[in-house]
Formats: C-alpha cells, sequence, structure tokens
C-alpha cells in the first residue's frame, strides 16, 4: 500500500541550518529523503553530523553523495587557499564554492522526480549569512521556475516547490526555532577549518554567525570552540 503522506528531499549538510530546514519538513508532515553532498569539502566532519541529523529526523533513506568538487577549485573549502578568520566581512568571501546550492539542488530535484517526490527543502537564509548569492530569495525562486522548465514531471503540470523556509530568519531566529522543534543543536556542525580533538575553531565566518546567533537568542551554546574572537 502506498503511502499518501507526502515525500520531500531534505538537503543535509550537517549544519544547523540544514538539521532545522528539515525538521520543519519533518514537522509539516513530510517523509523525508536525506540527501548530503561528499564534495571533498576541508570539513568533511559535516558528513558525520549529516548522518547523525538525518538518522535523529527519522530520514527513510540518507544518501551521501560523491561528487569532488575539489576538482574544480575556486573555494577555501575545496582548494589550498586560506580559510579567513577575521571576521565576516563585506562582499563575497573565498569560502564560496562556486555555484554550490545550484549543483547540490539540481541533484536533489534529480532524486525528487525519481522517487516521485515534488517538494524540495534547503536551509538557505538570507540575513545572518556569509553574503552567498545562492543563499537570496531571487536564486530560490529563479531555481524553482527552472525545475519546471527543466523536467518531464514539471513539463506534465507536476510542478516543484522549493521550501527555503529560514529564508528571512536570523542566526538567533534558527537558534530559536531549534529549540522550539527540540532539536539537540550539538549534533551539527558548522566550522569551515576544523581546529584539533573535534573543535570548531571559534573564528571562521560560521562559526561567529553560529555562536552570535545562540548569543543573541539567549541560548546555551553546545559548541566546542578552540578559541573566541
Amino acid at each position: 500500500m502506498v503511502s499518501e503522506t507526502p515525500l520531500a528531499v531534505a538537503l543535509i549538510s550537517g549544519g544547523l541550518d540544514s538539521m532545522v530546514a528539515a525538521a520543519l519538513a519533518h514537522e509539516s508532515g513530510f517523509r523525508l529523503l536525506a540527501l548530503s553532498v561528499d564534495y571533498n569539502q576541508r570539513h568533511r566532519v559535516e558528513l558525520a553530523a549529516a548522518r547523525r541529523i538525518a538518522s535523529a529526523l527519522g530520514a527513510e533513506r540518507h544518501v551521501v553523495l560523491p561528487l569532488d568538487l575539489s576538482a574544480f577549485g575556486g573555494s577555501a573549502l575545496t582548494a589550498d587557499i586560506t580559510v579567513p578568520k577575521s571576521g565576516v566581512a563585506p562582499g563575497i568571501p573565498v569560502t564560496y564554492v562556486p555555484a554550490r546550492n545550484t549543483i547540490f539542488l539540481s541533484l536533489a530535484l534529480g532524486w525528487a522526480e525519481a522517487a516521485g517526490a515534488r517538494d524540495l527543502f534547503i536551509g538557505v537564509n538570507a540575513l545572518d549569512y556569509s553574503g552567498y548569492p545562492d543563499c537570496r530569495p531571487e536564486f530560490i525562486s529563479a531555481f524553482e521556475g527552472l525545475a519546471e522548465l527543466a523536467t518531464k514531471a514539471g513539463v506534465e503540470g507536476a510542478p516543484f516547490r522549493i521550501h527555503a523556509p529560514l529564508q528571512h530568519m536570523t542566526k538567533a531566529d534558527i537558534a530559536r526555532e531549534a529549540a522550539r522543534l527540540g532539536l539537540d543543536a550539538g549534533l551539527s556542525w558548522s566550522c569551515y577549518d576544523p581546529a584539533p580533538g573535534g573543535l570548531h575553531c571559534g573564528l571562521c565566518d560560521s562559526c561567529r554567525l553560529r555562536r552570535r546567533g545562540f548569543v543573541e537568542a539567549g541560548l546555551l551554546d553546545p559548541t566546542a570552540y578552540a578559541a573566541r574572537p
């Protein structure tokens, strides 16, 4: 017997944002297919976090797809480029991975169409973030239009919906939402440049944004940092 509960593909990187987005999909009544991408990222420890999160959320299947973007380089996360540690600066930082969310959503779209899902969840937000162009509402809207044009399902009148439920949240909002959902934020990993001993470095953009979110939310930060700015 086929379940009448709708199915969604959730991109789970291992970070706090993707964990909350996937949990919101689950709360909304979706069965979850979890997709993580092993792109030979500097912070590969996040894949272990992704596995923990997918398991905790009861994903029906979790695919960790190998796709070595270090073959292209162009980012401090995929090439021998130093991760900045001096604070969040204006402009697009060197931790931007060229076209990453376009690539990831394309993979999620392919799986969704094959599995009969019409909903995709991604944990991007455009308020407290590092300035990546593929986190903006315009990108999400454009990709949804692309999905309708580029797929058999879309052409035949069964369009896809790209859900970005954190799009207009601050990091504090996201930390509060994690608490409301009863999530263990300690399962997630945010640091771009892991320190020895399994610690977050504490100084990269992602660590700074994460710490500030918990502070502004007035919540205990479960993260172990190697340093503080």
